[in-house]
Order: C-alpha cells, then structure tokens, then sequence
C-alpha cells in the first residue's frame, strides 16, 4: 500500500463520493479542553466511510470480472457501502449478514438492491456460504478492510482532513479514528504520513474489545475472546486485519478504548452541539477526545464520525440518558 493507490482512488471517486465537512463547536471544545474537529463521515454516502471503499474496490475491478457481481461479508456498513456502489456500477451484489444484524442496516441494504443472505452466526459458518455462492456465481469478494483498494478508498478520508486542517491553521493533532479492522485507520494513517506529517492517526475501539490497541502494546496481533455484549456493533471485529496491522504499526499513535456509556454520550452531544446523527461506533472516537483528554497531547484534536447508521431505539437512548 501506498499513497499512489489512495490518490488514485481519489480520482476515482470525485463526482462520486461526498466531500464530508470538519465541524468545530465551542460547547464541544470546553469539554475537552482544546479545539475538537469533527470529521463527518456519517454524512457520507450510504451514511458512512464504508462507500469510499466500496466504489474504490469497484471501480478498480477489470469490467468483465466486475460484471459478474460482488459478494461481501458485513453487519451492516460495508454491506450498504457495497450494495450502493454495486447499483451504481449496474452489477449484481449479494451480502451475506448475521441475522441479529440491526433491522435498518439489513433495510437499507435490500434497498440499495443486493441481495442479502442472512445466516445464524451462532450455528451457521458465513465463510462456507459464502464460497459456495462465489464459486456458484462467479463473484468477486470485497473484503471489509484487507482488500487494497478498500483501503485506499478510505484513505481518502485522510486526504480531505489533511486539507481541511491545513485551512483552518492546525498543523498538528492527533486524529481519532474509530477502528475495527482498521481499514479506516490504516488508510487515513498512510495519506497523512505523505500529506500531513503533522497530524498522527490513533484507533479507537470499544473497553473490552480493544484488539488493535493490544496489538500496538504488544507488538503481536491480538484476538477479542467474544464478539458480543457492545452497543458498538459496527467496529466489533475478531482481530486486526492482515494488510492494516503492519499499516497501523507502523504509523499511527497508540489506541484509546471508551465505555459504551462514553459513546452514547458522545451521540448525544454530537446531536445537541454539531446537529449530526452518530452509531454508537461511530461515536467512540469523538468520544475519547471529550472524554479522555488526558490521553491526548496538543491543543487541537481531530475526531473521525466515522458513521451515522443508528436504529430509533438505540438513538433515542443515548438522547433520553445524555441529552
């Protein structure tokens, strides 16, 4: 991986993916004790990151292989990322997702026009499922985050905050970045390393499933011994990617973990100061710069939203305990 992918897959997605703004609130700034920046991916496409990736990988598919279809594995973001971008492009996608996977993102996904595949992930093994349909049809997989091009996609998320910083004069930062197998992270590292040398990336996980910042610790990739009981299901992976991992030891800071409770505070603040709607997992990173400022140096600080695809259920929680 290199930035001659991610710029290259920049060029791809103009006209294409949406350039997300970087919010700022004064409210959000007392709490932390320092400038905060929002960067807001839930405003994105399909209401996440995940779309960059997606058209990435996409785009860059030979047309014949393309027109075969797409097959992806996905709880629910890089599911609608695929699915969307799949109708864009005209070709087949079939996503194969747990059935516990949350009702809206099962919803949007079958409307973006793929067809979903639901399996028990207690009983049933999506791997061999989705084998047979690849080999059956033809498909091309599109991994989540160990996919080049994936990564290169979302790396253009880190093109546009180096930009977006450089105009409003921070030059440096730590950048905050919901992580779970670090395709995000890893790619936002790798365009700041060339673009802004300044700003330094740093994953954050959920308490209890901080795979990746035992990884950075340690030195050796580390495994979560559950894969339930966090609100933050969009970023609950079993261990960091084989392609970010080597990334992310290489360029970014070390890892935060905030509290559930932290995210759905975050939530709610997100709404009430910045007017945006944030999941759970795509708030833990806004929430470890409010919430966590003793873990961050400077005096500014950068906070990827990485998504916004939240159930009325969950949302008005966070609104009705934080509000």
């Amino acid at each position: 991986m290199n930035i001659t992918q991610i710029e290259a897959a920049a060029a791809r997605l103009q006209g294409h993916a949406r350039v997300t703004p970087l919010l700022s609130s004064p409210f959000l700034d007392e709490i932390a004790g320092r400038r905060v920046f929002v960067k807001a991916e839930c405003l994105q496409h399909t209401g996440s990151f995940k779309y960059r990736g997606a058209y990435s990988a996409l785009s860059a598919l030979a047309t014949e292989t393309r027109a075969q279809g797409v097959i992806a594995f996905s709880s629910g973001n890089h599911a609608q990322g695929v699915a969307y971008a799949a109708r864009q492009h005209g070709v087949p996608a079939v996503i194969i997702m747990p059935s516990d996977a949350p009702k809206l993102k099962i919803a949007n996904t079958r409307a973006y026009g793929a067809e979903v595949v639901l399996y028990d992930r207690a009983t049933e093994d999506r791997d061999a499922i989705g084998d047979a349909l690849a080999r059956e049809r033809g498909l091309t997989l599109i991994k989540p985050f160990d996919n080049a091009e994936v990564i290169a996609g979302q790396g253009t998320t880190g093109l546009e905050i180096a930009a977006q910083a450089r105009a409003m004069g921070v030059e440096a930062a730590d950048v905050l970045v919901c992580c779970g197998g670090g395709g995000l992270t890893s790619g936002i590292a790798l365009a700041l390393e060339a673009h802004a040398p300044g700003l330094r990336a740093r994953p954050v996980e959920p308490q209890g499933f901080d795979d990746v910042a035992r990884s950075l610790a340690t030195g050796t990739a580390q495994r979560n011994s559950t894969m339930s009981s966090s609100i933050c299901d969009a970023i609950v992976t079993p261990a960091p990617g084989l392609m970010t991992l080597p990334l992310m030891q290489r360029l970014c800071g070390p890892g935060l973990a905030v509290s559930d409770d932290d995210a759905l505070r975050a939530m709610a603040l997100a709404f009430s100061r910045l007017k945006i709607v944030v999941e759970p997992g795509g708030a833990v990173a806004l929430a470890a710069a409010l919430f966590h400022p003793d873990q961050i140096a400077g005096d500014a600080v950068i906070a990827v939203a990485s998504g916004g695809n939240v159930d009325t259920d969950t949302f008005t929680m966070a609104l009705a305990r934080f509000g």
